[in-house]
């Protein structure tokens, strides 16, 4: 008997939603008025759905006052606060495209991004950390003909923002307009080669990615989710805000960015039931001297997802944190973003060692990459993905979506898959990351994986260096337990050597502090390559 083709397809009995997300939110509106919608725990403002409801009303008027029509571009550069949260809802209400701006970037990149997406409204912060937002804006005006109007959260032009308004007639005659398959958001890919491109995703890609999210949860109205993850990245805006919205959930804003200490205060604080990180944000919060001393006992699940899932920490997850139906999603940006998830009923193994398996409503396949055609089940090849979840394609760059996206309209992933005989699908590395030494193909996730379970070692990534002999050689970067004691080449070497073919045995060694991260949370490799690969 042949074996089966890699393809899956998730069939469900729960319909795919045909609203915008103004339409949706209005009904979690009038079903939860009394519920809280959204924390904000650096200032404490609070807001129950009916409350939410009026200050999304009130920013669409004042947006649609302000010019905004059905289309325009509104940028949004901000770090994670209330009012990114009602700028992603009252643009959805009138029809206006959002542009989700990287809090880290400088000044070029800015540029980019306002002229590439042509927008003409920008909503910002005025300062985080070491960045100076309104300076930042001042420095580029000059360069962006097309922005006429810039808007800092917690200055006067905001507050001019708000005042603005429009007859209650014009709002609902704009809304009628709309349909749920109209561009609503433009997120643009990390860009680690080249300039970043702007996946531009409609109300019905977002919404229902965000919902069927929700729903693999068990998400209802008593959920608290406490979200640390960047809000301009989907992580926090689609599986965060439109998953909680989509079932009259909360959401918890422990702090502006990324703190270990905010977030598992947050859930004490919050009772969240829902925590979601990428696996260095979950290592963090572990890592803490005090970690023991949080209750977090009100946790059932959650989210970790962004890059591979190490075992080691997942299994912790889970007994130390109350984690027990957290959950791993796969996707990327351009498929809004999840395409497949585990389940709140898997087991252990299939949580640790899977992304899941492919989500309702959407189609998944393993294909040899040269030919394209569909790979038996157990044999690595390129993930792509096709169904309600694809993007429209790069925002004004036919090109480029002609390459991710081909006629059959599958999406092409550029990672590296295996569908088991199960459905549940194994990430073994991104086509670009794989090392070939010597003629053999190395998957760097399959070394990580091991070396996580070293007891000298916190966090690893393994990348490919160049090498006269072998093409390419095997480099592990290692983040110490101890940093008073690190782990040697001999002893990762002694380690490996009854476990790994000789072949996956890194060569060299990197002990380092931190890695390069993406503000969303991911290692930049090639940073590491860069760095480490002289």
């Amino acid at each position: 008997m042949s074996p089966e083709p890699s393809y899956a397809h998730g069939t469900s009995d729960t319909a795919l939603l045909g609203d915008t997300i103004g339409a949706n939110l209005a009904r979690a509106v009038e079903r939860f008025p009394d519920r809280e919608a959204l924390v904000d725990l650096p200032s404490g403002r609070r807001w129950t759905y009916a409350e939410f409801g009026a200050a999304v009303d009130r920013l669409a008027r004042g947006l649609m006052a302000a010019g905004a029509g059905k289309g325009d571009r509104v940028g949004i550069w901000a770090v994670n606060c209330p009012e990114w949260v009602l700028t992603q809802y009252a643009t959805a209400r009138i029809g206006a495209v959002m542009v989700n701006i990287n809090p880290a970037y400088r000044a070029h990149e800015l540029a980019y991004v306002l002229n590439q997406a042509g927008v003409s409204l920008l909503i910002a912060s005025l300062a985080h950390k070491t960045s100076d937002y309104r300076d930042l804006v001042d420095r580029v005006r000059a360069d962006c003909p097309g922005l006429r109007a810039v808007h800092h959260i917690g200055d006067p032009s905001w507050d001019e923002l708000l005042a603005g308004t429009v007859p209650d007639g014009e709002l609902k005659a704009r809304e009628a307009e709309l349909s749920c398959d109209d561009p609503i958001n433009i997120q643009y890919t990390s860009g680690t080669t080249g300039f970043p491109k702007g996946a531009t995703l409609t109300h019905h890609n977002i919404l229902n990615n965000g919902f069927f999210v929700g729903e693999m949860l068990g998400y209802t109205e008593r959920d608290r989710i406490c979200l640390p993850v960047p809000f301009y990245h989907c992580f926090g805006m689609v599986m965060g805000n439109l998953a909680a919205t989509s079932h009259g959930a909360c959401v918890v804003i422990p702090a502006p960015s990324f703190e270990p200490a905010a977030s598992l205060r947050a859930v004490e604080q919050e009772r969240c039931t829902s925590l979601y990180g990428v696996p260095t944000m979950f290592i963090a919060e572990l890592n803490l001297p005090d970690f023991a001393s949080y209750d977090l006992s009100s946790l059932r699940t959650g989210i970790m997802a962004g890059s591979p899932c190490p075992v080691e920490v997942m299994k912790r997850v889970v007994a130390e944190m109350h984690m027990a139906e957290v959950s791993i999603c796969y996707g990327m940006t351009e498929t809004s973003p999840v395409s497949t998830q585990t389940r709140r009923d898997d087991d252990l193994e299939r949580r640790t060692g899977t992304v899941g398996r492919v989500m309702p409503h959407v189609e998944v396949k393993v294909v040899d990459p040269v030919t394209g055609t569909t790979l038996p089940r157990g044999e690595a090849g390129e993930l792509r993905t096709r169904g309600y979840s694809v993007m429209l394609g790069y925002w004004d760059e036919p090109e480029r979506t002609a390459e991710a996206i081909d006629p059959g309209r599958w999406m092409h992933t550029g990672d590296l898959a295996v569908m088991r005989e199960d459905g549940y699908v194994r990430i073994v590395g991104r086509i670009k990351d794989m090392i070939i030494r010597g003629g053999e193909n190395v998957y760097p996730r399959e070394i990580e994986e091991f070396l996580h379970s070293h007891p000298k070692i916190a966090d690893v990534q393994v990348v490919g260096v160049p090498d006269e002999r072998y093409g390419e050689e095997i480099l592990a970067c290692v983040i110490p337990r101890d940093p008073a004691d690190p782990p040697t080449l001999d002893d990762i070497t002694a380690y490996c050597r009854e476990r790994l073919a000789h072949y996956k045995v890194p060569r060299r060694i990197e002990v380092l502090d931190t890695f390069p991260m993406t503000v969303s949370g991911k290692v930049r490799k090639v940073e590491l390559r860069r760095a480490y690969g002289g």
